[in-house]
């Protein structure tokens, strides 16, 4: 990055960080970022689970473009009847079991959340909320106050109240799911912890454990949906169905969309008694939708969740027994590689650049590399980089 575009950067931009990775896009194709000199980089983050077709997909770009002849914006969310929107939420309804039949559509994940918070406290008419610990959903205050860490949430306190926590992972812990309790919000693998997946019959205790307290189900499947852990919805594979459905980040196509997914029956206490109880004004724009179907049409297609099953299998393989890893973690491309000595965290990062590679970190893991490319990525690519990992973790 030059020194006038960066002095730039980070005095108007506003920033998340005091040390911002200052990787700068020229442009990007397939798997591959490049950088200004134009030299080319695996994209094994894939804009954390963003860019599951990886970069500049002509199918996404194709129907941009269509509907940019069309219109863009044209009124606040919910009021006038728009194709995009009605297209991708028939489809999200044939995909979906029967009672995923009703789908608010919202402009990112952390505002899904907050509406399906707000859905679940009114339907229910109680009040306490239940979330992981080292979970994450979002930055806004209600998503806020969600988190566990008082590293994170000390500076936006008063937090939203009625919020408690339990450990992923622990059945005895269940028993915090009373009749109080208006939902509990989980992700089917944790994503900032780590990539930590349910042991066997967890995700069905707490399906259970709802069923016998009246409490929603909330299934936060922002980072896990469109394929990433080798179905469609992470859900599937467990088993269970949520009272309500997450999604955002790959459901885009590369542009901005969320959604919370419900029954009508649930959905309808955000119409009545007020009406208008939740508003967007962006929330399932037009382009953002026709890039949304289009992006579900192609993993379909070309079963994309499957083939990701299939190079988990080739990445185990060829990097879990490397001497420097403790363990190879996650389902699908949704993967964590746990380092041995968490002080080569950022070594490594720094290693895997140095090799063409770039690769991320966690929010609630100070000792795993973050490997989620994207699902576009061939048999031959995923070797590619298998080597090109190995030669990076072979020089800390």
């Amino acid at each position: 990055m030059s020194i006038s575009f960066r002095t730039a950067f980070l005095r108007h931009v506003g920033q998340t960080s005091p040390e911002p990775d200052g990787f700068e896009v020229s442009h990007g194709e397939g798997i591959f970022l490049f950088d200004k000199e134009g030299n080319p980089f695996i994209d094994c983050i894939s804009g954390i689970a963003v860019s599951s077709l990886g970069h500049g997909h002509p199918r996404i770009k194709d129907a941009i473009r269509k509907q940019l002849e069309l219109h863009l914006h044209t009124m606040v969310y919910g009021e006038h009847v728009q194709e995009p929107q009605v297209a991708l939420a028939e489809k999200l309804a044939q995909l979906l079991p029967a009672e995923l039949n009703c789908t608010f559509f919202t402009s990112s994940g952390t505002e899904a959340v907050e509406g399906a918070l707000k859905a679940a406290r009114k339907y229910t008419s109680r009040y306490e909320i239940i979330a992981c610990r080292h979970a994450y959903h979002g930055s806004t205050a209600g998503a806020e106050s969600l988190r566990s860490d008082l590293t994170h949430i000390a500076g936006a306190r008063p937090l939203v109240p009625g919020v408690k926590h339990i450990d992923f992972n622990d059945f005895d812990d269940l028993v915090k799911i009373t009749d109080h309790t208006a939902a509990i919000i989980i992700e089917p693998v944790q994503g900032e912890a780590g990539a930590i997946v349910p042991s066997a019959g967890y995700l069905r205790a707490v399906r259970d454990r709802c069923h016998e307290t009246g409490t929603l189900l909330i299934l936060d499947e922002i980072q896990t949906g469109m394929g990433r852990t080798g179905s469609m919805w992470a859900f599937q594979q467990e088993e269970v169905i949520p009272d309500i459905l997450l999604l955002a980040k790959a459901f885009g196509g590369g542009l901005p969309l969320g959604a919370f997914i419900s029954s009508q029956k649930i959905m309808k206490v955000l119409s009545h008694d007020p009406i208008l109880g939740h508003l967007t004004t962006f929330g399932g724009h037009p382009l953002s939708c026709a890039a949304g179907l289009e992006a579900i049409n192609i993993l379909e297609e070309n079963h994309l969740p499957a083939r990701a099953v299939s190079l988990e299998r080739i990445i185990r393989k060829k990097l879990e027994h490397h001497r420097a890893l403790r363990e190879v973690r996650g389902r699908g491309l949704m993967l964590a590689l746990e380092l041995k000595n968490p002080d080569n965290l950022f070594p490594a990062v720094k290693a895997c650049r140095n090799e063409g590679l770039l690769v991320d970190w966690f929010l609630f893991n100070n000792f795993s590399l973050r490997f989620a490319p994207p699902l576009i990525i061939s048999e031959e690519e995923v070797n590619l980089v298998c080597a090109k990992l190995t030669t990076a973790l072979d020089s800390l």
